[in-house]
């Protein structure tokens, strides 16, 4: 009987693979290549006419609208630039609801008359693009004969060459829209409530005495989590290629119970590619800031720092594209899943989040005093509202089939939407609700006990890993959207939840200074009144114990567990109402929203339930099928030869191969329920009937993984995918 050789072979090529060579010159200067493949200010400034270049600028700074005449002047330049980098096409990059990347490529050369061709770039070019629009998520916004859609031209998001051996590209961000103008992108939604944050968050401003404030914007500053896997495993594993993650494999026999891969020494052949990835990141405009071991065996992070939300969001696209794309010349694949190996840690990409403007900084920094910073308490109590109110607009904008494996874990918040404050800013607005605030928690000093050690600086407030909306020192992390998500999801609901929540605000200070209330007092009503109103999702303790959930439900707080249960909320009637009124989405494009959601859930789980099918049946199966025989083989010479067996092993292993083959079966039914004509209750089906018959397969088989002989087993485990870099 022979063994099943792929796994071991994959072990074997690892341990005999060498790492690449060094790409690039270890003198270089960071500094030198940081940016040099951006069309950045500094490129316009350098090659644009005055006139021209002011135009763009203020475009960029003060939300105006681009003249058209400038667009000319804009491509001719930016097209010698792109030559002069190496570029022979130009791409329309735009960002579909498929949640990736979408680009089409043209080149810069027209052919002339006499059999020559010549370089040209036009600003009609460089404004408006038409790719095919028929084949991408549109939830019932165009019929599939409809094909026309247009991508448009986003100033802000800086264009780029993108490198390739075989030539250069030049990238040009856009936004992606029907013929009839709806969004088919997550970037056209995030302008579009950018644009609303900033005009009622200027209301406020200028009601704290800032005559003609500059635009507000809102920055985003993402922790990006991913995994490392050779890139041999990954290939010897169809459930990875295909889904992502792992829909078997047994625990390994230490997982992370010592903690002791969290921060640790960074293995040489990952620091190479973090290198590798670093440079290109820089390169393209990246601020690439922190890079460290996450918790989980095989996993890390990168964190980027706070850019405008629009650039921050296209950046972590081309980011994603980056690290899987250099990962590869490394040997290695990176995972972006939320939960590629169950057991152990899943992936996050944690949205800080902020906003303010160039003229006055951060208005969430709360000052040496934030009881008496009266502006910084009036954002902050806008915060509250927003998350309070609008909780389930959050949860749904982390939703996925993927993120469900994730959410609720013990390394995740849960799936209930609240806000840790911190014991400062917890106890200023406990002073508020009962009447003012007048005092505030210091920072403290930390006594080390080590004489040649300085005393270190102690916060007055701890930090939550708990909380999926937590108060940081001058910012909010967002710690619930998955590793694999656009952060452009979530920015469309803070700053939407976030209009309304300063609309609020100011509408409640103009009428009340209107009608002869004192300016302080009107604060401190319109604070104490939200604290009443909205307090009950403030909460500074353990989002992970068993008693939150049914103090939250005490609370009045939703609790919206799965992806199914969250979608709804995107078209709810408060929902509907709130899009309409700050132009984010109209009616058909939250329903659209809504379709492609319960649809790419749908067909996620369905994508897992055939391969689990398919894995279980013609390798997982057959290997314990082997190894049965075997044993069976063993048991029956043993009784010829007068010796009576130990049929415990035989019989267990019997035992799991029947309860294998009845979980397929009962998987095969279920993949073969027909669709509901309600989208939701398809999703429901797939929830509740197709991912327990997926569980009940894997549970026989991950049993059968440490039942069968080590020689026979066919997949690349976990110890061995998990730290074998």
């Amino acid at each position: 009987m022979t063994a099943n050789p792929v796994r071991l072979q994959a072990i074997a090529a690892v341990e005999a693979s060498t790492p690449p060579p060094i790409s690039f010159d270890p003198g270089e200067e960071p500094g030198e290549i940081f940016g040099s493949n951006v069309f950045s200010l500094t490129a316009m400034q350098k090659r644009l006419p005055k006139s021209v270049y002011k135009s763009v600028v203020a475009t960029i700074e003060k939300s105006t609208r681009l003249d058209p005449e400038v667009a000319d002047a804009v491509a001719s330049a930016m097209k010698d630039w792109a030559l002069e980098k190496g570029a022979t096409h130009y791409a329309h990059v735009f960002y579909p609801l498929t949640g990736l990347t979408a680009e089409k490529h043209d080149s810069f050369l027209d052919p002339v008359g006499d059999g020559t061709a010549f370089a040209s770039f036009s600003g009609k070019t460089l404004v408006q693009g038409e790719p095919d629009a028929s084949s991408f998520p549109n939830g019932g916004l165009r019929n599939t004969f409809e094909a026309r859609g247009y991508t448009g031209w986003d100033v802000m998001s800086p264009a780029y060459v993108l490198e390739n051996p075989n030539g250069n590209t030049l990238c040009i961000p856009t936004i992606f829209i029907s013929m009839t103008g709806e969004a088919l992108d997550h970037k056209t939604p995030v302008l579009r409530s950018q644009q609303a944050m900033s005009v009622h968050a200027r209301r406020v401003l200028e009601l704290f005495g800032h005559t003609d404030p500059d635009n507000v914007v809102a920055y985003c500053g993402p922790e990006q989590e991913y995994f490392l896997v050779d890139s041999h495993f990954f290939l010897a594993r169809p459930d990875l290629l295909n889904a992502g993650r792992t829909l078997f494999g047994a625990k390994p026999p230490k997982g992370q119970e010592f903690d002791d891969h969290y921060f640790g020494a960074i293995p040489e052949r990952v620091l190479g590619f973090m290198m590798d990835t670093e440079r290109e990141l820089f390169k393209l405009g990246i601020p690439a800031k922190t890079r460290h071991n996450e918790v989980a065996p095989g996993q890390f992070e990168v964190a980027p720092m706070f850019e405008r939300a629009n650039e921050a969001s296209d950046h972590q696209q081309l980011l994603m594209t980056t690290f899987k794309s250099v990962a590869k010349k490394h040997g290695m694949e990176c995972l972006f899943h939320e939960k590629p190996f169950a057991g152990v840690n899943g992936s996050g990409k944690h949205v800080n989040f902020s906003l303010g403007n160039s003229e006055l900084g951060s208005l969430l920094v709360p000052g040496d005093n934030p009881h008496d910073n009266a502006q910084f308490l009036v954002f902050c109590a806008a915060v509250i509202r927003a998350v309070h109110k609008y909780s389930g607009l959050l949860r749904v904008s982390v939703a996925s089939a993927s993120n469900d494996h994730r959410l609720g874990a013990n390394e995740a918040p849960p799936a209930i939407i609240s806000i840790f404050l911190g014991d400062q800013l917890a106890d200023v607005f406990d002073q508020i609700a009962k009447g003012g605030a007048t005092h505030s928690k210091e920072r403290g000093t930390l006594m080390v006990g080590v004489d040649t050690l300085p005393n270190l600086t102690k916060d007055p407030g701890d930090r939550n890993r708990t909380s999926p909306f937590a108060f940081t020192g001058n910012r909010f992390e967002f710690r619930a959207p998955g590793s694999n998500q656009t952060v452009a999801g979530p920015m469309v609901m803070i700053n939407t939840i976030m209009a309304e929540a300063l609309d609020h605000c100011a509408t409640y200070l103009e009428d009340a200074v209107a009608g002869g209330t004192d300016f302080n007092e009107a604060v401190q009503a319109l604070l104490s009144d939200i604290v009443a109103d909205h307090g009950a999702v403030i909460f500074n303790g353990n989002g992970y114990s068993d008693e939150w959930p049914v103090e939250a439900e005490q609370r009045g707080l939703k609790n919206l567990r799965t992806t199914v249960d969250a979608l709804p909320e995107l078209i709810s009637p408060e929902a509907i109402e709130l899009f309409g009124r700050y132009g984010v989405f109209n009616a058909g494009e939250a329903h659209s929203r809504f379709e492609i959601g319960c649809e790419q859930y749908v067909l996620a789980v369905a994508v897992e339930a055939n391969l689990t099918l398919e894995i279980g049946t013609t390798t997982v199966l057959p290997a314990a099928l082997r190894y049965q025989t075997e044993l069976a083989i063993n048991v029956k010479a043993l009784a010829d030869a007068g010796v009576t067996p130990d049929r415990t092993g035989l019989e267990t292993v019997s035992e799991r191969i029947a309860a294998l083959t009845a979980g397929l079966a009962t998987l095969r039914t279920a993949i073969a329920h027909e669709h509901a004509a309600d989208p939701l209750e398809t999703a429901r089906t797939a929830r509740d009937q197709v991912l327990p018959a997926m569980a009940a397969v894997r549970e026989a088989a991950d049993e059968l993984e440490g039942l069968v002989a080590d020689d026979l087993w066919p997949l690349p485990t976990y110890q061995e995918m998990l730290y074998i870099l």
